[in-house]
């Protein structure tokens, strides 16, 4: 079962896995991708959090993620940091262009 992110009403991963069902990938190399997609939009969405954030806010909203408490950790983000669902939002949506691009790159090349 796919894990929900506290930031999975924030932002949409469904459009790349589309698009990866167009290119002539097994099912196994499909879920490969969309895995490696997904872990990076987390890395870069955490990122984004952590560069916003203090020493001390930053262990404490590490342990908030750690522990999947979204309420706690949404009340940290939000008290702490201006817009972060913009923040979360535009680092997302700029990840998600470079991928799409990839991915066009990559089906140009098997054709």
């Amino acid at each position: 079962m796919k894990r929900k992110h506290f930031y999975s009403h924030l932002v949409e991963t469904s459009v790349i896995s589309l698009e990866l069902g167009d290119m002539n990938l097994s099912q196994d190399e499909r879920v490969e991708l969309v895995s490696l997609a997904e872990s990076q939009l987390h890395h870069v969405i955490t990122d984004t959090i952590l560069s916003e954030l203090s020493e001390e806010d930053k262990l404490v909203f590490l342990q908030h993620l750690h522990s999947d408490q979204h309420d706690k950790i949404w009340e940290l983000l939000n008290e702490k940091i201006e817009n972060i669902e913009e923040k979360i939002k535009k680092s997302a949506e700029e990840l998600k262009k470079e991928l799409h691009k990839d991915i066009r790159e990559a089906k140009e090349k098997k054709e």
